[in-house]
């Protein structure tokens, strides 16, 4: 059960609405280590992670279901400094367009490589460039879903505490483990682990359906690139193997976190 905030939990310089507007920049999101979550969903899902929450910002708007009022005692009951405010005044700290009345701040879990298993049958996702906050949020979904042990966000990734990432990923960064790494720290850790890179191509090795080198002794790390330029070549470099999704006739490609998913299912079913 999540603990009431202690003194350093509740520290927030100035104001929430001043804090709410400064973790809306990527900068000071790292620079606090605090993340900006809206919506019941969201909330729920960080409570129930147990995250640390240094306040939470609310609107009338929370009031008008038995959820939400459900959720504003929980805030409550937990000690969640609590700030109300007007409607108005909310829709302009809102990054969603019918705000549900509800924005905290809290304290994401710090994850480490030492948090993502690489034992034999195991996989994770890795993300090199892709820059768009709803697809890093999908994927995480996604790797999360299927049992991925973690995903690692290298250069080049949108922030994986984006709002709008935070929201595609509907509470999976706080129970997946997620880390950011630069190239040569992921590369190093790969082999020293004995993790072996399947890098995602279009012209890459067509992934037969349900097959997959179960012989292999640690996990496989799917990487998959920018939407546009794919993945960069010091990567593909380093890759075991270049893999494809047979694709129909007249089909071009498909969106990333889709083709994540897919590739990730075969994977895991196999191994």
């Amino acid at each position: 059960m999540l603990q009431a905030p202690g003194p350093r939990e509740r520290a927030i310089p100035g104001n929430l609405q001043s804090a709410v507007r400064d973790l809306q920049r990527r900068k000071a999101r790292g620079r606090r280590r605090l993340a900006l979550i809206e919506g019941i969903r969201l909330v729920e899902e960080a409570l129930g992670a147990g995250l640390p929450f240094r306040g939470a910002l609310i609107s009338p708007e929370l009031d008008r279901t038995t959820r939400g009022a459900s959720l504003r005692a929980d805030l409550a009951r937990r000690a969640v400094p609590i700030e109300g405010i007007p409607a108005r005044t909310f829709a302009t700290l809102a990054a969603t367009d019918t705000p549900q009345g509800v924005l905290a701040i809290v304290e994401p879990r710090d994850w480490t490589l030492a948090d993502i298993p690489v034992g034999r049958g195991r996989a994770l996702l890795v993300l090199d460039g892709v820059q768009d906050p709803g697809n890093v949020g999908t994927l995480i979904r996604t790797a999360h879903a299927l049992g991925a042990g973690g995903t690692v966000a290298l250069r080049g990734t949108a922030d994986v505490l984006n709002p709008k990432a935070l929201r595609a990923a509907m509470g999976a960064t706080f129970r997946h483990p997620v880390v950011s790494l630069d190239d040569a720290a992921f590369i190093s850790w790969a082999r020293t682990a004995g993790v072996t890179l399947w890098a995602t191509a279009a012209d890459g090795e067509p992934l037969p359906r349900g097959v997959v080198e179960t012989e292999l002794a640690g996990p496989v790390a799917v990487i998959v690139g920018n939407e546009g330029a794919g993945i960069r070549p010091a990567l593909n470099a380093v890759a075991a193997k270049r893999v494809a999704i047979p694709l129909a006739a007249g089909a071009e490609s498909l969106n990333v976190a889709v083709a994540a998913g897919i590739l990730l299912y075969e994977v895991l079913r196999g191994r």
